[in-house]
């Protein structure tokens, strides 16, 4: 298990905890009720860190090098996923994975950021940073969905859309916004969920649904800290301060309206226990399903159409 920075105390216990059960079986004690005493102990710390975590701290759980990216997700809450490849135009974006898949006997289009959980597979995957391609062959996925009246669901997990020359060249800004174009429109239900880094238009580019959701310890921005301390204070140094002033969190997000919803993750965040966070999060996603079907088609797309209308708020002197 890896731990994070602020999450010390904890990896101290543990390594007591460890230490004492080597000793108890090479010296055949019982240290049963020690353990129980340490694993309390345990719980008790996670539970005061986790209850007070700052907005940078979440940001790091986010990138946590455990925590489940979108293939994780499709494999524990589905079965019979058939990944689909390529834009039909320049050549399949890694990145950008997304098809079919059997959530408890309904077909869904799933679409998401992947993540390498290697160094082989992040280069390969582009650290989750698509290409238009990727953009294009999400929207060609979104459109055969509709056709065959199937509902979408997007994970979004990326630190923001591909910058390189050659990504600007073969229309970037344009793929991102003919998705933000054509998701308002689309027929069917579409959920939205940020699972881990939702920065940009990197995000906004699947991120457009009747309902945006976002987990516990996952954040939804513009700009990254890091990034953001850069511009404004042409260093890195002050990426804390600009996760407070980015107000990037998921409960922030949902004071300002901008996403519908939480979805609680356990104690220690996603990666403690990805089974159980995929229980969670496809028991939230089939309600929320449940939901939308109940909406015709026109006023889906109205109501979707009001809802990104009226973001945002502003003062006038």
């Amino acid at each position: 298990m890896q731990f994070l920075d602020f999450e010390k105390p904890i990896a101290d216990l543990y390594e007591q905890l460890d230490k004492l059960k080597e000793n108890g079986d090479k010296s055949g004690v019982d240290v049963s009720a020690t353990v129980k005493e340490y694993e309390q102990k345990i719980a008790e710390t996670r539970q005061q860190i986790y209850d007070h975590l700052t907005p940078w701290q979440r940001v790091q759980l986010s990138r946590h090098p455990d925590r489940p990216y979108t293939l994780a997700y499709i494999e524990k809450m589905c079965t019979n996923f058939v990944e689909l490849h390529g834009d039909r135009n320049v050549k399949d974006d890694k990145a950008m994975v997304g098809g079919f898949a059997d959530l408890d006997g309904e077909t869904v289009m799933f679409i998401g950021q992947q993540k390498g959980i290697n160094t082989k597979m992040r280069q390969l995957r582009n650290f989750g940073m698509a290409n238009p391609e990727g953009y294009r062959k999400a929207l060609r996925l979104m459109k055969l969905a509709e056709r065959f009246d199937k509902p979408i669901v997007t994970l979004i997990d990326t630190p923001g859309a591909y910058p390189g020359l050659e990504a600007e060249e073969r229309g970037q800004a344009e793929a991102i916004a003919r998705n933000l174009f054509e998701m308002v429109k689309l027929r069917v239900p579409v959920i939205c969920i940020i699972i881990g880094e939702g920065a940009s238009g990197g995000a906004l580019g699947i991120g457009i649904g009747d309902k945006v959701l976002m987990l516990e310890n996952s954040w939804y921005t513009v700009i990254s800290p890091e990034n953001c301390s850069t511009i404004l204070w042409r260093s890195w140094n002050f990426k804390e301060k600009a996760a407070e002033e980015l107000k990037l969190t998921s409960d922030y997000m949902s004071q300002f309206g901008l996403v519908d919803g939480l979805v609680r993750e356990p104690l220690g965040g996603a990666h403690t226990n990805p089974d159980e966070m995929a229980q969670i999060l496809k028991k939230r996603i089939k309600e929320t399903l449940a939901e939308l079907k109940k909406i015709d088609p026109d006023t889906r797309i109205q109501q979707r159409i009001d809802k990104f209308s009226s973001m945002g708020f502003f003062e006038e002197k």
